[in-house]
């Protein structure tokens, strides 16, 4: 089988193709090819399964060239990150929106419903919020990126609905932690914290200690977008958007169980820095969710933060 994974250049695309690849096989089907479509890439591909496609996800012809006529799974992870599209209005609505609209109607012009599986966000929500939202709770984003994220589920459920795809949406927690250089993502501070003092590297955290997160580690994450994929239709139902389970932290509570894991000498590598336009963005994102349909569908969450910090240590090869 074919997979198109678009944002294959990034975080969490290159990760998944890796576990792709290594597993060889996706909902029971040999993997013969993996086209990741980027607006760049790091390296080329060393697998010749692997196909890399240098383009902008806003850009039909790539988009159908990409697809193909035999693309039978999609991963579309491609987006401008939070902070990114409510600085750049024009940014956000053409790769957020349009990239998303132009691929489905390139794999809906290809005469058959492949499966696809859309990366959503939990700033979906926002506004006045219960305490704790669950599966009911309305979507009412309070930025840019959220309402992007919100109108492309509408979308993947309209293309499912009409048979032109069998998509699946996940709307994502904060993802802790991530690799690397700090992104434009106003939920990047919440990995800095970690990251950056394991590094031995000073960090600044932009919000205050009582500001809470709802988080998933990224091999949860990827665990979830395959788990997505080979759930079969029939538990989907009419109802093709998910809030992922995940765990509710406070950054004093991150701190403290980076603290336990690698010492206090590591946490106070911190600095409180105050920005206000992160804590605008930030502030409007739930903490607490009860995530039944996920539970009850198969999707987990991790056990606690110190996991999530010893499984970022071991991945990364971290000596402490």
């Amino acid at each position: 089988m074919k997979i198109l994974i678009t944002g294959g250049g990034g975080f969490l695309g290159s990760r998944l193709a890796r576990a792709l690849l290594a597993r060889g096989r996706l909902g029971g089907e040999a993997i013969s090819k993996l086209t990741l479509l980027d607006a760049g890439f790091p390296a080329k591909p060393e697998d010749l399964r692997v196909e890399h496609v240098q383009a902008d996800i806003a850009d039909a012809d790539a988009l159908e060239k990409a697809a193909g006529t035999d693309s039978a799974a999609v991963f579309h992870l491609a987006a401008v990150v939070s902070g990114a599209a409510e600085a750049d209005f024009d940014l956000g609505m053409r790769v957020n929106l349009e990239g998303t609209r132009l691929l489905l109607q390139a794999l809906r012009q290809r005469g058959r419903a492949p499966r696809v599986v859309f990366a959503s966000s939990v700033a979906a929500f926002g506004g006045e919020l219960p305490e704790v939202l669950d599966d009911s709770t309305t979507p009412r984003p309070q930025s840019s990126y959220g309402t992007q994220k919100v109108i492309g589920e509408y979308l993947i459920s309209d293309f499912s609905r009409k048979g032109y795809i069998d998509g699946r949406a996940l709307r994502l927690p904060t993802i802790v932690v991530r690799p690397g250089r700090p992104n434009a993502a106003a939920s990047s501070f919440a990995s800095g914290i970690v990251r950056e003092p394991l590094n031995g590297v000073p960090c600044e955290c932009p919000v205050a200690p009582e500001t809470g997160i709802w988080l998933l580690s990224p091999r949860r994450v990827i665990e979830a977008l395959i788990h997505a994929y080979e759930l079969p239709p029939q538990a989907w139902g009419g109802d093709r958007v998910v809030n992922l389970p995940g765990i509710t932290a406070t950054v004093a509570e991150i701190l403290a169980a980076l603290k336990r894991v690698a010492g206090a000498k590591t946490a106070q590598r911190v600095a409180w820095k105050p920005d206000a336009r992160i804590q605008a963005i930030v502030k409007t994102w739930p903490v607490r969710f009860r995530t039944e349909r996920a539970l009850d569908l198969g999707f987990e969450a991790d056990p606690d933060v110190e996991s999530v910090i010893r499984d970022y240590i071991a991945e990364e090869r971290i000596k402490l």
